[in-house]
């Protein structure tokens, strides 16, 4: 049995993939870098691609997507791409979120789940197990009389969930997201270069969840397309030294649920 190292931050777990034990090291997701807002309704990033919503005292987020094959064909330098649903981190500093990786060991595609609650470290789900093609659902919960952040992840595909909860110190829930990211970090604290995913549709268009790529917050519950357009955010990423792959986003279909990301080497 081979055993592959991955990422340098956080406890050992250990998932399969392909027939192997893979040694995940959970690497640290987290608020939006280096952001540039163009105040046209698009930014751009070094970490992050994907949609926000801006608003106040959000309770909840839900998403979806289907998992993206990781081409890792001729990778040498480990790669990761993570997509999620979260609230907090693009005017604030904690995010709560759960999501999927696609990412590369070298040349081996690993996939698997996980949530954190930034800035604590990000916690792999061992519970369940990830496949390319498998249609995901998530939602990021705030319960007010706990004052403590819910985050749920199915698996629409297998039908298996995972659900836990957590308190976050300082979280002004000033932001709904669903992103793709380049997760953090390189061993000089840089954003870690971004896998081949090839493209990403989150929403009902590719996962046939409904209700979907919602959100509330204390004024609006709405799908992203239907918050004030002033409050609704898409982000691109670009590229940097230590990563210099790219991740640009469609705009929302008519249904003003669903948009695409795609990477791009630089």
């Amino acid at each position: 049995m081979r055993y592959v190292r991955l990422g340098i931050l956080g406890a050992f777990v250990f998932l399969p993939v392909f027939g192997q034990a893979v040694k995940i090291v959970p690497r640290q997701f987290g608020p939006i870098r280096d952001l540039l807002d163009r105040g046209d309704g698009t930014s751009t990033s070094s970490n992050w691609s994907g949609y926000a919503v801006l608003g106040s005292s959000f309770t909840w987020a839900k998403g979806s997507w289907v998992v993206p094959v990781a081409n890792c064909t001729g990778v040498r330098r480990d790669q990761y791409a993570a997509f999620w649903v979260g609230l907090d981190g693009y005017n604030s500093s904690t995010v709560e979120q759960t999501g999927t990786d696609s990412d590369c060991v070298g040349a081996t595609p690993v996939y698997y789940a996980w949530y954190e609650f930034y800035p604590r470290a990000s916690v792999q789900i061992q519970s369940l197990t990830i496949q390319p093609g498998d249609s995901i659902s998530a939602l990021v919960d705030y319960n007010a009389t706990s004052q403590r952040f819910i985050v749920q992840i199915t698996d629409e595909t297998t039908g298996k969930t995972f659900t836990t909860s957590g308190a976050v110190t300082g979280a002004v829930r000033s932001s709904a997201e669903w992103i793709a990211e380049a997760p953090c970090c390189t061993l000089g604290g840089g954003i870690l270069p971004l896998s081949n995913f090839g493209t990403i549709i989150f929403g009902k268009d590719a996962s046939g969840v409904s209700a979907t790529n919602w959100a509330s917050d204390q004024s609006t519950t709405a799908a992203i397309g239907n918050f004030p357009a002033v409050n609704v955010i898409e982000i691109n990423k670009f590229g940097t030294t230590s990563s210099p792959q790219t991740s640009d986003c469609s705009a929302l279909t008519k249904d003003k649920t669903s948009f695409a990301c795609t990477w791009a080497a630089q």
